[in-house]
């Protein structure tokens, strides 16, 4: 398995939001997250990139096989769209940012500055970075907000051809990236937990 979530309870707050969270994803695979807004898509996967800690369970996979992606571009809007790329590329020991900048059609913006940028084109930005993580498993908060139809198609087969390479990724989204049967799909509402319940740790003091 690629991800194994067993009995798993997070909570924000100091209120618990889920509890007994059963999820497992092998390479090829991605994971669907649904559930009305406020459910825990955003926390439970905060707390499967280790960015918050977890009130009871277990998961399995390491954090160094995980990239996380946000809400946020996370972009230096002073910085042009290369000068961002080759920091990540630094970082994850990546040699070139060309292949990626043309798969997420940023290749004739390399010379702007991201300010500059359209809101879809620095989230395009902001996702060229997991091709050059070289991790196995995306975990993908709404990853196509302020992406057009063209772009989210495209994004779609991105992770299609991340999915053919033994990835994995587990995805809170409401749009169809056309991942057909690479996809199970996950309700997080029937993982809710008592409405009111406090957290057992201190999280809400820290």
């Amino acid at each position: 398995m690629a991800i194994s979530i067993d009995s798993l309870s997070v909570s924000r707050g100091g209120i618990k939001l889920l509890q007994g969270v059963d999820i497992e994803l092998g390479n090829g695979q991605a994971g669907i997250l649904r559930g009305p807004n406020g459910v825990g898509k955003t926390t439970l996967l905060r707390a499967l990139a280790g960015l918050q800690p977890v009130e009871s369970g277990t998961i399995k996979c390491s954090l160094e096989d995980i990239c996380y992606s946000g809400h946020a571009d996370g972009v230096k809007p002073t910085l042009t769209v290369q000068e961002n790329l080759e920091f990540w590329a630094n970082i994850f020991g990546s040699h070139s940012i060309s292949e990626v900048a043309e798969k997420f059609m940023i290749i004739d913006l390399l010379n702007t500055k991201v300010g500059n940028l359209s809101a879809g084109q620095k989230r395009r930005v902001g996702l060229a970075r997991l091709g050059l993580t070289g991790r196995q498993v995306w975990l993908l908060d709404e990853p196509t907000v302020s992406l057009d139809e063209a772009s989210v198609k495209i994004f779609g087969n991105i992770i299609k051809d991340h999915l053919s390479k033994d990835g994995c990724a587990l995805i809170a989204t409401h749009i169809d990236l056309g991942l057909e049967n690479r996809t199970q799909l996950i309700d997080l509402s029937k993982y809710k937990a008592t409405l009111g319940e406090l957290s057992s740790s201190n999280e809400a003091f820290i």
